[in-house]
């Protein structure tokens, strides 16, 4: 736009007056139009593509068998824990039926995230629908906070057995146990569902693609727009609350435990007492430790490397290792599979 001024200074003052409010009203507009972008964008934003394994597409097909096989594991394992759980009288305690709930909530977290993971590796197509993700999200938010509440649950069902024994009956009913497990799950719920609603009310403009091959956290908070300052903020605090104070409930479970133990006068006591709670204690260790890496470490110093690394540990390797911890490591459960075998085969 040319404005023609006059010689005359007060004309000129005028002029330049009107030229500065033109000026002034052309950067406005400017400014709005990019606005309107960015909200038609972030509104047209309707699904997001899973980067998953992309970067080794050389490796696709054994990666789907290694998956496939330890999902395959994973679901027999566990099943077969559950059933023994339930037919064997000897396993009829607070112990097992814990493990038992524990051992379901296993199958249904490898369920969510397994599939979908093979059906990309399978059609080398990641694209996932927002609703969907955010559903992905939240069941794999709620069902490993219920794991962690659960495992709590555990140490301290080996606390009293092994630091007050006479009362275990009394303390551990079976009506105790149940309320214990639906809290587990009950207390989750709601807090998981605020938080992927706040994260999925975030803008999302740009790139659509989650460089991992599940809808996590971390992945899903660097393709939203703006600050996600608050955002980040509830993530630690929810953390902290079905991480780390539980992981710090069960430290405290263990040294009171370990101290029983070595007050015990007969070694085969001792014995005993570690059997009954070293598998528990190495499943506790290996899946806090990679859930508190992902979700406690500051944003800028994550790895997408590492962050895919440690989702593998504790999405697909953790659950395959828990049961064959368990059985392994367990006399009582080994017995009840030979009497589950013997029957099978006679």
């Amino acid at each position: 736009m040319y404005i023609i001024v006059s010689n005359s200074n007060k004309v000129t003052g005028q002029c330049n007056v009107r030229y500065e409010l033109i000026a002034t009203f052309d950067l406005l507009s400017v400014d709005e139009q990019t606005l309107t972008t960015e909200k038609s964008n972030a509104s047209s934003l309707i699904e997001f593509v899973l980067l998953g394994f992309s970067d080794v597409p050389h490796l696709q097909w054994i990666l789907f068998g290694i998956f496939l096989l330890m999902y395959l594991t994973i679901l027999m394992c566990n099943s077969t824990i559950m059933l023994i759980t339930r037919i064997d009288p000897a396993l009829q305690t607070p112990m097992y039926f814990f493990l038992s709930n524990f051992s379901f909530v296993e199958i249904c977290y490898v369920t969510v995230t397994i599939p979908r993971m093979l059906m990309d590796l399978c059609t080398l197509k990641g694209n996932i629908s927002i609703f969907a993700c955010a559903a992905q999200m939240c069941f794999i938010l709620m069902l490993g906070g219920t794991e962690c509440l659960l495992l709590t649950a555990m140490a301290y069902d080996r606390y009293v057995a092994i630091c007050n024994p006479l009362h275990y009956s009394l303390v551990m009913s079976h009506r105790i146990c149940t309320q214990l497990v639906a809290a587990c799950w009950i207390s989750v719920i709601p807090v998981v569902i605020g938080q992927t609603y706040q994260i999925f009310s975030l803008p999302f403009c740009g790139s659509n693609r989650i460089n991992h091959f599940i809808c996590d956290i971390p992945p899903v908070l660097k393709l939203a727009c703006g600050d996600t300052f608050v955002n980040e903020i509830a993530v630690y605090i929810v953390a902290m609350v079905f991480v780390m104070v539980p992981f710090v409930l069960i430290l405290v479970s263990y040294c009171k435990i370990i101290f029983s133990i070595l007050k015990l006068s007969s070694a085969k006591g001792r014995a005993k007492a570690f059997s009954t709670c070293s598998s528990h204690l190495t499943v506790v260790v290996l899946f806090y430790g990679t859930a508190g890496i992902t979700y406690l470490q500051p944003k800028p110093t994550q790895s997408e490397r590492i962050g895919k690394l440690l989702s593998l540990f504790y999405t697909i390797l953790i659950p395959t290792l828990n049961p064959i911890i368990y059985t392994l490591r367990n006399k009582d459960i080994m017995m009840a599979l030979r009497k589950l075998l013997s029957k099978l085969l006679a």
